[in-house]
């Protein structure tokens, strides 16, 4: 029953979807036939800006012919073209004492600063105090240049190590971990910058 159902339907819906077909415009075949808003339109261009005053004259050198390699002429340097103001002065390399004191200061800045933003390798984050020791005295033994800190805030034990200023030295120190604690992982965090005081 509930075949026939579907036949009837599909046997009486074919002359509709037919009918549909032959009312519906057809579809245009040539570019003419298409509407004029969808061309392109022109762009109008801006006027490039006149940069001559810019660009570096140069003077052609003579048009004899030399003899020998050392009565090449010396190329001439490039001027440019006057624009109307001063020319900046040619840097002469000298630090003058005000520059000078600037360095000093900065210098001075920088030798207070203690932490910088950094990695550190968080090698254990679980809940059992016995086994953060445990990995904690297999790295030292292994690597005893290495710095190690230990948090804890209740419930959950921290252990991260090292203090890597670059990506590139992190990658190094993880993948040194990685031998004892396979699920150990990179943190962004502010590291100290100088171990020795």
């Amino acid at each position: 029953m509930n075949l026939r159902l579907r036949n009837a339907v599909l046997f009486l819906s074919l002359p509709l979807l037919a009918a549909c077909a032959a009312t519906a415009p057809a579809a245009p075949t040539t570019r003419a036939q298409t509407p004029v808003d969808t061309t392109r339109k022109p762009v109008a261009t801006v006027p490039a800006e006149n940069v001559t005053k810019y660009r570096p004259v140069f003077t052609l050198p003579p048009a004899s012919s030399p003899a020998s390699p050392a009565a090449l002429p010396k190329p001439a340097s490039p001027t440019v073209a006057p624009a109307g103001k001063a020319s900046a002065p040619a840097p002469t390399g000298h630090v003058t004492a005000q520059v000078e004191q600037r360095l000093r200061d900065q210098a001075f800045t920088n030798q207070n600063v203690k932490y910088v933003s950094g990695f550190r390798v968080r090698a254990y984050l679980g809940l059992e105090r016995d086994q953060v020791m445990s990995i904690r005295r297999q790295i030292i033994s292994r690597y005893p240049d290495e710095t190690d800190y230990i948090t804890f805030k209740q419930p959950v034990y921290r252990l991260y190590v090292g203090d890597y200023v670059n990506k590139l030295d992190a990658a190094r120190g993880l993948a040194r971990v990685r031998q004892f604690v396979p699920r150990a992982e990179l943190e962004s965090m502010q590291v100290l910058l100088n171990k020795t005081p």
